[in-house]
């Protein structure tokens, strides 16, 4: 029933916002660094960062991020991509939206700022399944045009798991009951944001006709998107993080495009299956050109440290990296 839908739509924003025990990806903790001044160093490329869910573009670990950012490499410019005009709501379309039109805001959105539109590149940054939301961005626009891209535990290959509940929580009961039910509905499809990116080997063909993101931006039905591949390889790194206790995202391996068969509790790796092999995205083509790089970070989900951070941004985003790996 519609009514019953809507209820539980709104029961699903009630919980965001006040329940973290179903948060997949925990808000980022602030991280502490000095500020570095090097005039004569060359000006990195600006940092796009797109947070993960339960996240918002003003919590106080992203604006650590970017001073981390800008003691590294001096002279980072860094924007947070914001779904909302307020933390609250920009909180809130991390669990609630449709992810087709908040990609497409994205690309409006920095294709027309007073500083990303001017500049030759950007570098990108995402956080969880910010990562797949920026890739879908490279793919569909890309304009500013992505450098380097890198991702931390991000579902490229989609979840086969929605999060648990607790047994006293009706409310979330009630929600994943019916999410489960209707997971290829286009209410939810057009209005939950995980759903948008759940895939189950048990129900592929539910998947592929009526997944409104994850299909599409991994090419994965029999019309392929030509501009996906072509500006994927544009890329003059895409870095993808898998953290090794992760288990939050069910599979973990997703951070790699990896498969995970739950009957079989098997793991299919990215060159093993017909989309590296086929090249549906330009993955084999990075690949073979040394420009995607498959690594680790140790412990659970989003657990970032500032000696991990700082690594990342030097070797990646810094002006010297920039330089040696133009095109």
């Amino acid at each position: 029933m519609a009514w019953m839908a809507e209820f539980l739509v709104s029961a699903l924003a009630f919980i965001a916002l006040t329940s973290a025990a179903i948060i997949p990806q925990r808000p980022l903790a602030a991280v502490q660094a000095e500020r570095l001044t090097s005039p004569t160093s060359p000006t990195p490329l600006p940092l796009v960062v797109w947070h993960g869910l339960g996240d918002n573009y003003k919590a106080d670990g992203l604006r650590s991020i970017a001073s981390l950012a800008n003691s590294t490499n001096p002279g980072t410019y860094t924007y947070f991509i914001r779904l909302g005009d307020t933390p609250s709501a920009d909180r809130t379309a991390t669990f609630l939206g449709n992810l087709t039109e908040q990609v497409q805001r994205v690309c409006h959105d920095l294709s027309t700022h007073p500083i990303l539109s001017h500049v030759p590149a950007i570098n990108a940054l995402g956080f969880s399944q910010g990562g797949q939301f920026l890739r879908a961005y490279v793919q569909r626009c890309n304009s500013p045009p992505v450098h380097t891209l890198v991702t931390f535990g991000s579902q490229h290959n989609g979840i086969s798991e929605f999060q648990n509940c607790a047994d006293d929580d009706w409310v979330c009961r009630s929600w994943d009951g019916y999410l489960k039910r209707n997971t290829w509905s286009n209410f939810v499809q057009s209005r939950l944001v995980p759903a948008q990116y759940y895939r189950n080997l048990e129900d592929l063909d539910g998947y592929l006709e009526n997944s409104n993101f994850l299909a599409d931006i991994n090419n994965e039905r029999d019309a392929k998107n030509a501009t996906y591949k072509f500006n994927l390889k544009r890329l003059a790194r895409f870095v993808m993080y898998m953290f090794s206790e992760d288990t939050t995202v069910v599979p973990k391996e997703s951070a790699y495009f990896a498969e995970y068969n739950k009957t079989s509790d098997e793991v299919t790796k990215l060159q093993d299956r017909r989309l590296y092999k086929e090249d549906w995205l330009g993955l084999k083509d990075l690949d073979e050109r040394g420009r995607l790089e498959f690594r680790i970070a140790e412990g659970g989900h989003m657990q970032l440290s500032v000696e991990l951070l700082e690594d990342t941004f030097r070797r990646y985003f810094g002006a010297n990296a920039t330089r040696d790996e133009g095109e």
